[in-house]
């Protein structure tokens, strides 16, 4: 086989060693068109509750995992870092939390998943919650992630 070529450059090179990536071009080999596709951008995964409006499990719906429910009852502030961690912010956010009336980082937590999931709600019942129900928050926070957790299996994908 001989080189292949991409508007007049040698382009055998990289479709042998699979190290760069190539959009869809036409590369012409001994005066034969061939088309070559390879993958630019990977597929963007959909989440299972687009538009559901709503979260996933209602507020006092702990005994839907007990573990965690048990981990945020007995070890709080351990339970809220790992959480905090797991969607993304600082470990120790959540022990900016202690004092004052209303949690704010409980709160800002609460408003930024909905935003982040679509979930319908409003900063009222956000505050209302997050002040008087903090560990169950946190809980239903924990199953919204646990359920929106989606794995991306990639089909013929190889390895470069």
């Amino acid at each position: 086989m001989g080189p292949y070529f991409l508007n007049g450059v040698n382009c055998d090179h990289s479709f042998r060693n699979n190290r760069y990536f190539v959009l869809p071009w036409i590369c012409q080999h001994s005066g034969v068109s061939m088309s070559h596709q390879m993958v630019v951008m990977q597929p963007q995964p959909v989440p299972l509750f687009c538009d559901s409006g709503q979260w996933g499990s209602g507020i006092c719906d702990c005994c839907d995992d007990v573990p965690e429910c048990c981990l945020a009852c007995w070890c709080f502030w351990c339970f809220t870092c790992m959480k905090a961690k797991k969607y993304g912010e600082c470990l120790c956010l959540p022990l900016l939390d202690f004092g004052g009336l209303i949690p704010p980082i409980t709160m800002s937590i609460r408003v930024s998943m909905r935003q982040r999931y679509g979930i319908r709600g409003d900063m009222c019942n956000d505050c209302l919650v997050a002040t008087f129900c903090r560990a169950c928050v946190w809980c239903q926070m924990s199953r919204e992630m646990k359920a929106r957790d989606l794995q991306v299996t990639l089909v013929g994908a190889r390895n470069l």
